[in-house]
């Protein structure tokens, strides 16, 4: 659909009025709704205020003065911008803005490692040979500690394991 203003561009904004009962509705570009004052099509609140509504915690607004002084040194963007926008703008940004971002992360995703998915149909394979890496490792450290029964029981463990993978 075509701009209604300008009948040249794409119209990507949609502007709904309702005025005494009475709704109107503007397409227009990007371009020509920018001109028109009125129409503020710049997102009022950041990434960082939607995702903190969803999860249900308040967003801190009053942030230590140093840290919107943070700028990267590499893109350019200060801590500032980020805060606006809820974007990184490149790699070294995470490194300059590390410890502020680590709560914010963790809060979103529930931890700071990535472990990946596994496909249903592996997932007890997968889940058997960790737990037969798991017992090899206290399997080490009781035969370093001299802890040979231990390690007889941790041995014996391994081997049924191991023997259920190979059925």
């Amino acid at each position: 659909m075509l701009c209604q203003k300008c009948q040249k561009r794409i119209a990507k904004v949609q502007l709904t009025q309702i005025i005494n009962n009475n709704k109107s509705v503007l397409f227009l570009c990007e371009y020509c709704a920018q001109e028109k004052e009125k129409y503020n099509i710049s997102s009022p609140f950041s990434i960082n205020d939607f995702f903190s509504g969803i999860m249900g915690f308040p967003y801190m607004t009053s942030v230590p003065q140093h840290t919107q002084d943070l700028i990267c040194d590499k893109c350019g963007m200060s801590y500032n911008e980020f805060n606006k926008t809820g974007k990184i703008g490149c790699p070294n940004c995470y490194k300059v803005y590390g410890d502020r971002l680590v709560p914010l992360l963790k809060r979103l995703h529930g931890n700071m490692q990535y472990n990946g998915k596994i496909p249903s149909r592996a997932f007890s394979s997968v889940k058997v040979s960790k737990e037969i890496m798991k017992l090899k490792e206290q399997l080490n450290t009781a035969i370093k500690n001299e802890e040979y029964e231990k390690a007889a029981t941790l041995r014996d463990q391994i081997r049924n394991l191991e023997s259920n993978i190979s059925k």
